[in-house]
């Protein structure tokens, strides 16, 4: 028997109808949802939103079903699970399931999913394993549901970060390891591995080798530009060199755990040349951004902050606008997110890099 997660308040049911609605939006081009062209950057909504570029075709995965869902097999046992705008994965073995990841806006359609495969190919459906990817919330928010009986694995620090977080809905695991872990149910496999933090402290590689798949959370987005602030990663530096940790292993199918479709190794790739570009713009802006129009303005009232905002703001746009174009229509979102992720990467080269541009020793 489930557990029931602890928000049980009276919008429940709008939630799911609007999780459900916009499931179907996000898997759909625009135009075949509002019955209009799919318009460019000019293009606003009539209540005063942005306007952004269309999402390229390649972008998009598969359709979802009428509950806002799509299951579908990668090879052999293991399946995922999208709802266009979170991924989770599993295994069906003959002894149970083996689950990675339990994001909340997929919700109890994980359960739907998991029996209408299990149903299809006559094995148990059944939860015995959940593994945790990380500890974010929107990753393993569900994790409630699949009760207190279910084996749940994760990082050594997974296990700390959810025992401070205090969350119902998300219980720390009570298997954990440090670097690597064999994780083997009814036939099947995966080899679970820390290479240190990454997006979290406690992110880890799940690899299925039987079947050619790695699942690596909040790394690569296959289609897209990194979500704002290089997906909100605590170690920028450790997070750009997992891109390289993740193309070290034999893959052909990537599992990033955000979107509507899985990645293949040119996806990752793709996200490198894109991070490089981005770094190269980074460093030639701080080169050229001329700092001298910020300390006249702001610096005679003593307003610190002010001439930081003003000058870090220009060098990110001057980094982020050619990066915009040339990565619009090769990657979903290039005008959404690319100055977040500038102004963070800027931040970190200043931090973690020393590249403190007008900010460096005083001559």
């Amino acid at each position: 028997m489930t557990s029931k997660p602890t928000d049980t308040s009276s919008t429940g049911a709008n939630r799911r109808t609007f999780l459900r609605r916009a499931s179907v939006v996000a898997a759909v081009p625009v135009a075949g949802v509002l019955g209009a062209p799919a318009g460019g950057a000019e293009a606003a909504d009539a209540a005063g939103l942005p306007g952004f570029e269309p999402v390229p075709p390649a972008s998009m995965g598969p359709a979802l079903n009428a509950d806002g869902y799509h299951v579908g097999r990668i090879e052999g046992n293991l399946y995922w699970v999208t709802d266009a705008y979170y991924q989770a994965m599993f295994l069906s073995t003959r002894h149970g399931v083996v689950l990675v990841d339990a994001p909340p806006t997929i919700g109890t359609n994980l359960l739907r999913a998991i029996e209408d495969v299990t149903r299809a190919n006559g094995r148990p459906g059944k939860v015995t394993h959940l593994v945790h990817s990380h500890a974010h919330a929107d990753h393993i928010g569900a994790s409630v549901l699949f009760g207190d009986d279910v084996v749940r694995i994760g990082h050594r620090a997974n296990r700390e970060l959810l025992l401070r977080a205090d969350d119902p809905n998300r219980p720390a695991p009570k298997v954990t390891f440090d670097s690597r872990y064999t994780l083997s149910v009814g036939g099947e496999q995966l080899e679970l591995a820390h290479h240190g933090p990454n997006h979290t402290p406690d992110n880890i590689y799940v690899h299925a080798p039987a079947y050619r798949t790695l699942m690596l959370v909040d790394v690569v987005f296959p289609g897209w530009v990194p979500f704002k602030n290089l997906a909100i990663s605590q170690d920028i530096p450790a997070w750009i060199k997992a891109h390289d940790v993740a193309l070290s292993y034999p893959w052909t199918t990537l599992v990033g755990g955000h979107l509507g479709r899985l990645g293949v190794r040119a996806d990752a790739e793709l996200q490198k040349e894109y991070m490089a570009d981005l770094e190269a713009g980074v460093r030639a802006a701080v080169k050229s951004v001329d700092p001298t129009p910020y300390f006249q303005e702001y610096g005679p009232g003593g307003n610190a902050w002010a001439v930081f905002r003003t000058y870090l703001d220009a060098v990110a746009r001057t980094a982020a606008d050619p990066v915009t174009g040339k990565y619009l229509g090769r990657l979903a979102a290039a005008d959404v997110f690319t100055y977040d992720n500038a102004a963070t990467l800027l931040e970190s080269l200043r931090v973690d890099a020393g590249v403190l541009g007008p900010f460096g020793i005083r001559p």
